[in-house]
């Protein structure tokens, strides 16, 4: 597949001025009312799969970058009825087809990617990668939830680990557990949200962190039942 993908100019502005939910992957999920959700569209990340059963909503679209994570839930996502974007360092597990569609994730051309025809930068978190899918498709407001931005775990950041036992990082403790992982990276999350949060601002539009009791404090802070029942 070339480095520039065409196919993805079709999301183009999709979703000018309106709301997305970006929905993560820790712990907080589970004391969250995800039921709210039901509605709204829906930028699910990662093995976001492991939890539809229990979180009452379906996402639109689905946001997997890492070459592990794909790999291993390569059958899951292809199964899933949404929209996905699947890095190119993991593309090789996933073909595309009418719902995949492959990103370049190898040689972005900018830290912050405004045309993701071109490609996306990882800036060490998925959510991140799907902070740059939003501003293409147009959103105007992206609130995110289950970015509970803590993790325990051994090791320098980006390491790759074996996670014996279950998994208390995510939502499921099956999410890696018995598997191999990659360990975060907070402090360059932090330097991708800054620069997301502040170009998302210089145009008017704003990211909101409604994670239950999120560690991250680089996007203002309101909670999902304000936004979405109040």
């Amino acid at each position: 597949m070339p480095k520039h993908n065409p196919r993805l100019s079709r999301f183009k502005a999709r979703h000018r001025g309106e709301t997305c939910v970006l929905v993560c992957n820790g712990p907080s999920l589970n004391k969250t009312d995800l039921g709210l959700l039901k509605r709204q569209t829906v930028i699910g990340l990662n093995k976001i799969h492991l939890g539809l059963d229990q979180f009452g909503f379906y996402p639109k679209y689905l946001v997997a970058v890492n070459e592990k994570v794909i790999q291993q839930s390569a059958a899951d996502l292809a199964a899933m009825n949404c929209v996905k974007f699947i890095g190119t360092k993991g593309a090789q597990y996933l073909p595309e087809d009418a719902l995949c569609h492959h990103i370049n994730t190898k040689s972005p051309p900018a830290r912050f990617c405004r045309d993701i025809t071109a490609g996306i930068r990882e800036g060490g978190t998925v959510t991140y990668a799907a902070l740059q899918i939003a501003y293409y498709m147009g959103f105007q407001r992206v609130v995110i939830v289950g970015m509970d931005h803590r993790f325990e775990f051994s090791g320098k950041p980006h390491e790759a680990r074996h996670m014996d036992g279950p998994d208390v990082n995510h939502f499921s403790p099956a999410y890696f557990s018995g598997q191999s992982w990659d360990n975060p990276d907070l402090r360059r999350s932090e330097e991708s949200y800054t620069i997301a949060r502040d170009i998302f601002a210089a145009e008017g539009r704003e990211i909101i962190d409604a994670t239950q009791d999120g560690a991250c404090e680089i996007f203002q802070k309101q909670s999902l039942s304000d936004i979405f029942d109040g």
